[in-house]
């Protein structure tokens, strides 16, 4: 049985490898263009900033150079029901000098398209044991980000030698590049 988290929760992590599964629906019919929203991954460490260039994984950077970290690949509609994108994870093989796995979601294009967060309904993230297909942990995003262009869904984290998942649900206006700013 998953343990369903609060904005703010956080929970252990009992498990070395795991898939973080992303979801949402988007309303097109509210702009006129289609959403394509992006999940990345900012791996950080100690010092909230990325050690190298490659720790930042996204649909162009699939994978970390531990090889800890995966993206599946970029879904460009978000169309049908469960998870639109997928990370997989293997802590057995983060590298030492990272504490973090930050997890954000932003909507491609937002600008031009006149897109925001507050025309995005059903988000979620979930972790889940891939080889059982069984939820450990799952996050539903309630809040309405009726500006925000990029939220960060949650982070895995390092602490006492043990790794947590908190449910952070944190909007920001302005996008990836924010984030690159944030944490380069």
């Amino acid at each position: 049985m998953a343990i369903n988290l609060q904005k703010g929760q956080r929970e252990a992590i009992n498990a070395p490898k795991f898939t973080v599964g992303l979801g949402w629906d988007t309303n097109n019919s509210s702009t006129g263009s289609a959403f394509d929203l992006d999940a990345s991954v900012f791996i950080l460490g100690d010092n909230k900033k990325l050690p190298a260039d490659e720790f930042f994984v996204f649909y162009n950077n699939p994978k970390s150079p531990d090889g800890a970290v995966e993206h599946t690949g970029d879904n460009l509609t978000g169309a049908g029901d469960g998870d639109d994108e997928q990370i997989i994870v293997d802590l057995s093989k983060i590298d030492p000098r990272v504490t973090e796995i930050c997890i954000v979601v932003t909507i491609h294009e937002a600008e031009t398209r006149r897109q925001n967060f507050g025309q995005v309904r059903n988000s979620f993230v979930r972790i889940f044991d891939a080889a059982t297909n069984t939820d450990i942990l799952k996050y539903e995003l309630e809040e309405d980000f009726s500006i925000e262009t990029a939220v960060e869904f949650g982070r895995i984290y390092k602490k006492d030698n043990n790794w947590k998942f908190e449910a952070v649900g944190a909007g920001m206006k302005g996008g990836l590049q924010d984030y690159l700013t944030k944490y380069n």
